[in-house]
């Protein structure tokens, strides 16, 4: 396995290698919560608090309640969380949501869909990580030259927008050049695949679509039951809902009357995460194709708790 690499900032603290990825419409500041006490960092979408002014409700309530665990915790401190913030020219509520984020310093930030210079330096400027989600090397580079501390390598099989490279090429080309931090993203929903992501050479595993079929999750009972009951047989990778490429449900196409099999290529000029965006994703659900290994709705502490006993005996199983 990769020698353990010192990690900066708050990435330093987090006891079990899991970033739990930002859900859109889904995350909220009961899931944030649950993961990070349950030694996971956990995060959302800036654009999740809808309309904006609840994003300082939210982090407030993440803070504050996290603060007073901690106090009531020293032995067992909870993770720290991240904000995920669309960095895309749809989004024209970024400069208010970042300002929000610098206010309650925000321990981690998660760019996608474009890296701005100033969006890190205001990260940079209270002491904050910045973890940029990318799908190939290109994208890399321009994000650590462009100020991200670390990266999110988004391979094939991911939820949501997610890219097509194998995990095994994507980490070992990033290892050549990129020494920080890395997370992988992709088809992860266990405590064996958490320790395969690390032999790989990353620091984490980024998974989002377990914490889907979670109590604390702000999805519908049937989008959660859909993700119990299906496989990676039922992932359907596609641009024609946001104009990016990524991974939903076929039986969620189907219900919106859409045929998974016949849909619609859209140019990138027409993305969009505006309110539309958001009413579109509420009917066609995003998942990765690690599905298969989630079989019932569990609290997310449950969850993690699952993952630690799978990860712990992964490792016992390799010393054998």
């Amino acid at each position: 396995m990769t020698p353990k690499r010192t990690l900066p900032g708050a990435l330093a603290n987090v006891s079990f290698p899991v970033i739990a990825a930002p859900l859109f419409i889904i995350s909220n500041p009961d899931l944030v919560i649950a993961q990070c006490i349950s030694g996971v960092v956990g995060s959302m979408p800036a654009l999740n608090a809808r309309p904006s002014a609840q994003l300082s409700d939210w982090l407030a309530q993440i803070t504050e309640t996290l603060d007073a665990y901690n106090r009531a915790h020293p032995e067992r401190p909870a993770a720290p969380f991240a904000v995920n913030q669309i960095v895309h020219k749809s989004n024209d509520r970024l400069e208010s949501d970042m300002q929000e984020c610098v206010r309650y310093k925000v321990p981690i930030i998660i760019t996608s869909l474009g890296a701005r210079p100033e969006i890190n330096a205001a990260a940079h400027s209270y002491g904050a990580i910045v973890l940029h989600d990318v799908i190939n090397n290109t994208f890399a580079h321009k994000a650590i030259e462009k100020g991200a501390d670390g990266l999110i390598a988004v391979c094939a099989g991911a939820g949501g927008h997610a890219g097509v490279k194998s995990p095994f090429a994507f980490i070992q080309e990033l290892r050549e050049w990129f020494d920080g931090p890395v997370a992988l993203s992709g088809s992860i929903a266990s405590g064996g695949a958490i320790l395969a992501a690390q032999a790989m050479g990353a620091d984490f595993a980024y998974m989002g679509s377990a914490f889907i079929a979670t109590r604390e999750a702000r999805a519908s009972e049937e989008y959660k039951n859909c993700v119990v009951s299906s496989s990676s047989d039922d992932i359907v990778y596609t641009n024609a809902i946001t104009g990016v490429h990524g991974n939903y449900l076929a039986p969620s196409i189907r219900s919106a009357g859409l045929d998974p099999e016949n849909l619609p290529i859209k140019e990138k000029s027409e993305m969009d995460f505006s309110s539309n965006s958001a009413k579109a994703w509420r009917d066609i659900w995003g998942a990765g194709q690690g599905i298969g290994a989630i079989k019932e709705i569990v609290g997310a502490q449950a969850l993690v708790e699952r993952l630690k006993q799978e990860y712990a005996a992964a490792k016992l199983a390799l010393s054998d």
